[in-house]
């Protein structure tokens, strides 16, 4: 049976949560959803899941899928653009939560690449599709989260589609896909309003929420039934509380429960290091930031986190005077450094403007420099024709040589530096350090050029392309010389075989059984190789052999003692394996015999 929808889902299911913590990628696993809901939050999502992986990884889904019975409500969160994907990944979630949330509002550039999120928005009738399947065939309410559009109009008819689709639930952010990072903005509640008077299932608000007064003041003004905070919430868990407890007790707590319930330590730091973001830009705990950026474990970061506390309690009593620099970050901000409290980017105008105006101080300079080579060049020309003088290679001028990444953060600072000051080190031609052994003054890279180009060695990199080589010519040298010898002694073999090839053929083989040969026709049998025994008994193939017999004998005569006494040997042998008489009067007969015969 179909669990609760709509409104009776929000009641039964979900309590009539009103204050939400977000799905947060990397950001809002079970130790930080615990931290939440100790301060206030009423329902927490897990942090967006992919489903293709959710549903391939039982590591991934064991991993994510971590709970407790502190942790409820709960919804998980998924990104798809596949029917089928998300409906096995709602099926394998609904025993671990209360419900199934699709992400249709994340902006950043990965869901572009991976095609979902906010990036669905144009693409109605599949994110129909998706909703219409999982609710109808999964026994878990689905739930949305939206961006809205320019249009105010065309967002209500998004809105109204997704219910219409079969979603318990939508939280909508008041922002497009296009407001993020330094562009966010303001999230515009009239959307979110509008959207809330024409839909009849529970709407969550998003955007906006960074004290503890936006959470009366968005319900009262847009008429949601509850509201939803992801950055306010990183920077201040007591958000829903209303309160703002020193930085250092919210990590430390975090902390334990982050040893108590295992996560990567990446999302632990990241979590701290908003935590503490205000203190660790005053230069003094600068080198506490630095150590918090390296640590590899919960318990590592306690220390950080520790000495922190320690250094900052004085201010904190009131025993040390609080005296931030007037120009500092720390003087713009509303509430002591020490005290959890939002971060607030600049506005997008400021922003924008700020970008232009290192844009118009880029080309300045560019232009600025091309008068320089056009002065240079008609200099040179006036002074004979010659060639025109290069422009010298100033500090300035080597921005031709950063990356596109560092070339960004010079257009918006011209005065932006990349090298360390007062640089120890002696370059090389490419702007990388020397090797300080290397014998041909080079760094490893440029090192490793020239060795091979030209066959060199440089024992201070340990790079010895030379020895290399002379080691693999001894060696195929060696190769080709055994190879040589191997040859030679192939053809060697050959030639003896052909000799005994040609002896054989002198030689007689005799085969003969023991039901074909009678002793006397052993003793008179013609020991030649071009005749053999016949069994067939016919006189005139005998006379024949006989005949020939005595031709070869005749042309032979002169040099085969030896070879008849060879054979004389194998006849007696052969006889004796026949069981022929072995007396000494019969042998000798057989053998006088034998030798009238040859």
């Amino acid at each position: 049976m179909p669990g609760p929808r709509g409104y009776d889902f929000w009641r039964e299911t979900l309590k009539g949560a009103r204050l939400v913590v977000a799905p947060m990628v990397d950001a809002s696993e079970l130790a930080w959803r615990l931290l939440s809901r100790r301060y206030g939050a009423e329902l927490c999502y897990t942090p967006m899941l992919h489903a293709h992986v959710f549903v391939k990884d039982a590591r991934y889904r064991r991993e994510n899928l971590a709970s407790c019975s502190e942790d409820r409500p709960l919804i998980v969160q998924f990104c798809s653009n596949d029917p089928d994907t998300f409906v096995e990944a709602c099926r394998l979630a609904a025993p671990h939560c209360d419900a199934v949330d699709l992400n249709l509002g994340c902006p950043q550039a990965i869901a572009r690449r991976g095609h979902y999120g906010a990036f669905l928005q144009d693409e109605w009738e599949l994110v129909r599709t998706m909703i219409e399947r999982a609710s109808k065939e999964v026994d878990v309410a689905i739930t949305a989260k939206i961006r809205v559009f320019e249009d105010e109009k065309k967002t209500v008819e998004y809105a109204k589609m997704l219910e219409h689709a079969g979603a318990s639930l939508l939280t909508v952010h008041g922002r497009t896909r296009d407001q993020k990072g330094p562009l966010t903005g303001l999230a515009s509640w009239p959307h979110i309003k509008a959207v809330k008077e024409t839909v009849s299932v529970p709407v969550l608000a998003n955007g906006n929420i960074q004290y503890q007064e936006d959470v009366e003041r968005c319900l009262a003004t847009t008429g949601v039934d509850g509201v939803m905070s992801a950055e306010g919430n990183l920077h201040n868990p007591a958000i829903f509380k209303g309160t703002h407890p020193p930085v250092w007790e919210m990590a430390l707590e975090y902390l334990q429960l982050a040893i108590r319930y295992p996560c990567p330590t990446s999302y632990a730091r990241g979590h701290v290091f908003k935590l503490l973001h205000h203190c660790l830009c005053m230069s003094e705990n600068f080198d506490l930031r630095y150590r918090l950026s390296k640590t590899s474990s919960a318990e590592e970061m306690v220390v950080v986190v520790q000495n922190l506390k320690d250094r900052m309690m004085p201010y904190y009593t009131g025993e040390k005077p609080w005296n931030p620099e007037p120009d500092g970050e720390q003087a713009r901000l509303p509430m002591a450094p020490w005290l959890c409290q939002p971060y607030v980017r600049i506005p997008p105008e400021e922003h924008l403007k700020k970008i232009h105006e290192s844009q118009r101080r880029a080309q300045e300079k560019q232009q600025m420099q091309q008068e320089e080579e056009l002065a240079n060049t008609e200099d040179s020309e006036s002074n004979g024709g010659g060639e025109p003088s290069k422009r010298p290679i100033t500090e300035e001028s080597e921005e031709t040589d950063l990356s596109k990444k560092k070339k960004k953060k010079m257009a918006r600072n011209p005065r932006k530096s990349f090298d360390p000051p007062n640089d120890p080190y002696e370059k090389c031609g490419c702007r990388n350090p020397k090797g300080g052994r290397c014998v041909h003054g080079l760094c490893r890279a440029c090192c490793r050029v020239k060795c091979y180009n030209e066959g060199l060695d440089c024992p201070g990199h340990r790079i010895l392309v030379k020895t290399k080589r002379e080691k693999a010519a001894i060696y195929y040298a060696q190769q080709e010389k055994l190879k040589q010898e191997e040859q030679q002694g192939k053809e060697g073999e050959e030639g003896q075989v052909k000799e005994q090839s040609e002896v054989d053929k002198v030689q007689p083989e005799l085969e003969v059984s023991k039901e074909e040969v009678t002793p006397v026709q052993a003793a008179t049998y013609p020991q030649t190789l071009k005749h053999s025994v016949k069994t067939n008994g016919e006189e005139d193939e005998k006379n024949k052999a006989n005949d020939d017999e005595g031709n070869i004998i005749e042309e032979n005569s002169n040099g085969c003692s030896s070879l008849c006494d060879e054979m004389t040997k194998g006849i007696q042998e052969k006889l004796q394996r026949y069981n022929f008489p072995q007396d000494n009067t019969s042998q000798e007969n057989w053998k006088h015999k034998a030798n009238s015969a040859t």
